[in-house]
């Protein structure tokens, strides 16, 4: 199987990954359903102006190939010739005639196919630059999902501790009066309260925002309501080395299969540019229509006249015009293979970040699950029991109840930096299939 060929599989399959689900459009999505991962993926894919434009290029450029290796239009030629000017009579001179023509302009042999590859080169990189568009919005529409899942954990979780505080309010106010606490630990836990409600009040905001940017990359109206799902499956993922990964992008990443084609495309400017130090040709026929008769010695009707013409283009300016492109040509050669070599760096680097986020991220995620929340959920049962016979202070408590408030945000947190470096390195790679 061709390259162009897998790699189009692969970007239906990581695009679309549920073909046999229920497609959706804009007009299908009202908001009040739950929206998937995929079935925003599905969405921005069906939708995104900035992608349909890449796609109307490519297909723009598909065309292309097919102009520029057709010989250029023949001309049709009409003409009224030798006429005399005392009477303008067909007739009274011999080489008077009506003319009609055709021309036919043949360059020299090769340089209509050197035109065609090239603009096939040309056409194959727009189709890569329109996958790689698919991979990137498909990655960043991932991206801002997993934010907002993140952000609608951070709610639950500030209602959750602000229903808490409100206990830890009640249990204060008690003893403070039944006389066995301080007011000052009401007025620390109603403190406390406020700051969970402008905490609140943030993170909602910071919410619509990343609505509003997710809905653009969907092409939906900006404050459209998007109600996430508020659970989903966490499976811990092993992804594949990193040498493997740097294969699998040489082989798969639409950006670099593009500098490929570039390269290609410049090879075939550079063997066209030589070839413009070889004449190209012009043919013609003319067919005269005489009237009137021969003189006397001669006898009978003038015969109609037929000219063929044959015109060659010299490359008298050589010096001065085809060595000059030529060297123009390779120059845009060695840019194309130096951008190629600086892609293939830029997107090592980018798959090594990512990696290195996705293990940064798992690592905690294993951390907060196995070790702090448990522990942190411990203290705060421990310092409430404490604190309810006066055996723990109330500031311990509260500071105990804010520290496991910022882990479980930091879990969350973790959770979804996991999912968007994995989106991310995707993306980087070029394909979907990244695990051992």
């Amino acid at each position: 199987m061709k390259v162009i060929d897998f790699v189009l599989v692969i970007s239906v399959l990581l695009l679309s990954p549920h073909l046999a689900a229920k497609q959706l459009n804009k007009s299908s999505y009202s908001g009040y359903g739950v929206l998937t991962e995929q079935n925003a993926i599905i969405l921005a894919l069906e939708n995104n102006p900035n992608l349909a434009q890449m796609q109307a290029r490519y297909e723009a450029m598909k065309s292309l190939p097919s102009q520029v290796g057709t010989l250029p239009d023949p001309i049709l030629s009409l003409g009224a010739v030798n006429f005399p000017t005392d009477s303008f009579e067909r007739s009274q001179e011999g080489m008077t005639q009506l003319q009609i023509g055709f021309s036919q302009a043949f360059p020299f042999p090769g340089k209509l196919d050197l035109k065609e590859e090239a603009a096939k080169f040309n056409a194959k990189a727009a189709y890569f630059d329109l996958t790689e568009m698919r991979m990137l919005l498909a990655s960043n529409v991932s991206i801002k999902w997993w934010q907002i899942f993140y952000l609608d954990r951070a709610i639950e979780t500030v209602n959750r501790n602000q229903n808490l505080l409100r206990q830890f309010v009640e249990i204060a106010n008690t003893k403070y009066t039944t006389g066995d606490g301080l007011q000052q630990d009401v007025l620390l836990s109603q403190l406390e309260l406020s700051k969970l409600i402008d905490k609140n009040i943030q993170i909602v905001a910071l919410r619509e925002n990343q609505i509003i940017r997710l809905n653009v990359l969907m092409n939906i109206a900006p404050r459209n309501t998007i109600r996430l799902p508020n659970k989903i499956d966490l499976v811990e993922k092993n992804i594949l080395s990193e040498q493997q990964l740097y294969q699998l992008a040489s082989q798969f990443r639409p950006l670099l299969q593009k500098h490929k084609a570039l390269i290609s495309a410049a090879k075939s400017n550079l063997k066209l540019a030589e070839q413009e130090y070889y004449p190209d040709f012009n043919v013609g026929v003319t067919y005269g229509n005489r009237t009137g008769d021969n003189p006397p010695y001669m006898g009978g009707d003038r015969a109609d006249l037929v000219s063929i013409k044959l015109g060659i283009k010299i490359p008298l300016y050589a010096s001065t015009k085809q060595s000059y492109k030529v060297k123009q040509r390779i120059k845009e050669q060695f840019k194309s293979k130096y951008a190629y070599y600086d892609e293939i760096n830029q997107v090592r680097a980018d798959i090594a970040t990512n990696a290195t986020n996705y293990g940064r991220s798992r690592q905690q995620l294993s951390l907060f699950e196995s070790g702090i929340l448990p522990q942190a959920r411990q203290t705060v049962q421990s310092m409430l029991a404490g604190y309810q016979v006066s055996e723990v202070d109330f500031l311990n408590l509260v500071r105990s109840q804010v520290t496991l408030f910022n882990y479980e945000l930091q879990y969350w947190q973790s959770v979804s930096q996991s999912n968007q470096a994995l989106a991310s390195l995707q993306a980087s790679v070029g394909r979907e299939s990244i695990y051992e």
